[in-house]
């Protein structure tokens, strides 16, 4: 049985800022403080924190939604990929970003719920704050 949790964080920028930031190289490396490579189209593919995350966008629902195939240096050889849906929500002073991580190998679900607090969302929050 696959790991999946759902988290969500608001920011202070509007859905089409925060889907723009995402889905470019530049912008998402900035807020996460590493490198990121993205191919900001559907099957294009996507790599962050210097490879150590890769996959695939599968969806766009532009300023809505984003689906992406996502795995880690860290999944069993010959797991697939685990399953993340972006949902952009306007909210009064911004967006609510939700996250659906799923299909994640067994045991890994924990780390992965805390590595995006920490490696995502706080440094987000900060990024969207100052950000123009």
């Amino acid at each position: 049985m696959a790991d999946k949790f759902t988290v969500s964080v608001d920011l202070k920028a509007s859905p089409q800022r925060v889907f723009e930031a995402w889905m470019s190289s530049e912008e998402h490396g900035a807020f996460t403080g590493d490198a990121a490579e993205i191919d900001p189209r559907v099957g294009g593919e996507h790599s962050e924190f210097s490879g150590y995350i890769t996959g695939r966008t599968l969806e766009l629902e532009p300023h809505r939604r984003i689906v992406q195939s996502w795995r880690t240096t860290e999944f069993p050889e010959g797991s697939p990929d685990s399953h993340l849906e972006l949902l952009l929500e306007p909210i009064k002073g911004g967006t609510r970003l939700t996250l659906q991580h799923s299909q994640i190998p067994d045991g890994q679900g924990r780390q992965y719920e805390e590595g995006w607090h920490e490696h995502y969302f706080r440094s987000m929050v900060q990024y969207f704050q100052t950000a123009k």
